[in-house]
């Protein structure tokens, strides 16, 4: 067998996070080889965050277009999904090619192979016949998959993931979709919006489930005048297809469908990496880390697989950890492949990314104080794109209490603010929030409304710098803003 090549680092899976470490750690002199089978940049920008929300946007001027009846005189709409599927194709996904990212990341000094990477022992990866031996470490960026639940002839009838979900050029005049969390409700309203007959059934007793009761009251009720069908408590039990036709079988229930999207989970396919040759088990879930990324010792991991979160705010924010300790190893290490240059360009790197979402920063194994942030969720922030937007962060008033938290609650309807009196339709919205009265601080709160996530950054703030009810309660909220009922809610808690 041929020696293996020595680089600095190896990174595998170039998703959002991946791609992010391996670019900046070769923007700062290191010899990088960054691995994907897929397309770089993975889910996010060919079927999830960005696609969907060129769908969403499509979907929600239709929705406006048709209030033009209630406050503005009289309108008729004609939904055409043809231009939403040029956009996503043209100016979205470049039909599902990634070769503009991968010349991003070799335009920055990385060098790209397509392959599967696996571990090989201590410090090596395998993609394919070569073998690249890590000076500094290994990143594993390898994210989730959709998870297909065991759910009697499911995997033998032509099903969708969000993946057909997104391609789509014609749409079916009905769709099941299996699965009530943000990403089927999502797509559910976009579809009903277009005209197509859309049935959600969901297993748990309401949608939305990990969020707050009186978000998923909103976005069903919302989802329900768009014409979607909610089945809260419904276990599919059997499905079945006929060639042109999808049958949900649940005790004596039966829902049917020209197609059938299952959006009920994803997972992180350890099993193929190669953890055994490092001694990490591959039987979990996800992949644990520490608060500086660790899987173990110069192994980091990023993103999805993790398991903290499927979003694409947590892979950045985690990557940008990864960075600052990776450029902190390497410079105490003696540098990376230029160690005449490469130690001035990593203090720069390291000094851009030691504050990184105001986390704390602790020395890491071989560094200084101060030098490499730790990973903070305490204010993990989350947005379901429905009209109207859900987004929440920190605890749920039920976790709170689960903690054995003293909580206060406060609450405010967004149609009893001025705003939301004069938006009239489609105001239909709230804040809650949710304080440790012993503190005097925010843990939690829900933004629901036409601006739910923007409202929710100054709730990020609030929860995330632990900012005193005292001076929440004294700052001076824009009038007439939507987030002015943030105030009304903080007037409730008192």
């Amino acid at each position: 067998m041929a020696e293996p090549e020595l680089v600095d680092v190896v990174v595998v899976g170039l998703g959002v996070g991946g791609e992010e470490v391996a670019g900046r750690l070769a923007e700062a002199g290191l010899t990088v080889v960054g691995v994907e089978r897929d397309l770089v940049g993975g889910e996010c920008p060919y079927w999830g965050c960005i696609p969907s929300k060129m769908m969403i946007r499509a979907a929600n001027a239709l929705a406006e277009a048709r209030r033009v009846n209630e406050l503005a005189g009289s309108a008729q709409v004609q939904p055409e999904w043809a231009p939403v599927a040029k956009r996503i194709r043209e100016e979205a996904t470049d039909t599902w090619n990634d070769q503009v990212a991968v010349d991003r990341f070799t335009g920055k000094g990385g060098r790209f192979l397509r392959g599967s990477g696996r571990l090989d022992g201590p410090g090596q990866v395998r993609v394919g016949e070569q073998v690249f031996r890590a000076r500094h470490g290994i990143v594993l960026g390898t994210g989730t998959r959709p998870s297909v639940p065991p759910i009697d002839g499911l995997v033998d009838t032509p099903y969708w993931t969000n993946h057909q979900a997104i391609e789509v050029e014609e749409l079916p005049e009905t769709l099941l979709i299996l699965g009530g969390g943000a990403i089927g409700l999502e797509l559910a309203q976009v579809f009903a919006r277009f005209g197509v007959r859309v049935t959600v059934v969901e297993a748990l007793d309401r949608v939305l489930a990990l969020e707050e009761p009186e978000a998923s009251e909103v976005a069903a009720a919302a989802l329900r005048a768009d014409g979607v069908e909610i089945r809260a408590g419904v276990k599919a039990e059997r499905v079945s297809h006929d060639g042109s036709t999808f049958t949900v079988h649940s005790g004596d229930q039966e829902c049917r469908a020209e197609r059938l999207l299952v959006v009920t989970g994803r997972r992180a396919h350890l099993d193929e990496l190669g953890l055994e040759t490092v001694g990490v088990d591959a039987s979990q879930r996800y992949l644990p880390v520490d608060d500086r990324m660790h899987v173990t010792d110069a192994i980091w991991a990023v993103g999805d697989v993790t398991g903290e979160g499927a979003f694409t705010h947590i892979a950045m924010y985690q990557a940008s950890i990864v960075v600052a300790d990776l450029l902190d190893h390497a410079r105490h290490a003696g540098g990376g492949a230029d160690p005449s240059g490469t130690a001035s360009v990593v203090g720069g790197a390291m000094g851009a990314v030691s504050a990184v979402g105001g986390a704390t920063a602790t020395p890491g194994p071989a560094g200084a104080a101060g030098t490499v942030p730790r990973a903070d969720y305490r204010a993990l922030p989350r947005v379901t794109f429905t009209d109207p937007e859900v987004g929440a962060v920190g605890l749920t008033e039920k976790q709170a209490r689960e903690r054995g938290i003293n909580v206060q609650v406060g609450f405010a309807q967004l149609s009893s603010s001025a705003r939301g009196w004069i938006h009239k339709a489609g105001n239909e919205g709230f804040i809650k929030l949710v304080a440790d009265a012993d503190q005097g601080v925010l843990i939690g709160a829900t933004s629901v409304g036409p601006a739910g996530g923007e409202v929710l950054s100054a709730l990020v703030v609030a929860v995330h710098a632990a900012v005193p009810l005292s001076q929440l309660r004294h700052m001076i909220y824009a009038y007439p803003t939507f987030h002015r009922a943030i105030e009304d809610a903080l007037r409730d808690l008192s």
